[in-house]
């Protein structure tokens, strides 16, 4: 019952924008901080993003803070993350997640309970 499902991944130009949605349902999305990260090849699962679920603040991963956004809509039980002035190094396997823990941004892969089952995102020109 419990699922999450990503897309708006694709191909897009050095300098493009994407924006990626994650539809939860099974679950009462508002009880939940959620998360974004990306796995590139041969590398770890990366923290990129999160919405607290305390009040809804944002914290966000250096390598992209000022060009990466998320948000939430709750009554529409999805999460988006808008993605602009993408660079080749962005290009990832990009998940959502959703955890409930009380801490204000989680960012390990360990504190997250549900996950997404990804959407590819490749930057090339």
């Amino acid at each position: 019952q419990v699922q999450l499902v990503e897309s708006g991944g694709g191909l897009v130009q050095p300098g493009g924008s994407l924006r990626l949605s994650c539809a939860a349902s099974g679950f009462t999305l508002d009880y939940y901080t959620i998360g974004w990260f990306r796995q590139a090849p041969g590398k770890e699962r990366e923290g990129v993003s999160c919405s607290s679920r305390r009040d809804s603040s944002t914290s966000y991963a250096d390598s992209v803070k000022g060009r990466f956004t998320i948000s939430r809509d709750n009554a529409k039980t999805t999460v988006y993350l808008q993605m602009n002035s993408l660079k080749p190094e962005d290009t990832a396997v990009y998940y959502c997640a959703a955890s409930t823990t009380w801490r204000y941004y989680p960012i390990k892969v360990y504190e997250y309970e549900y996950w997404g089952q990804g959407t590819q995102v490749t930057v090339s020109s």
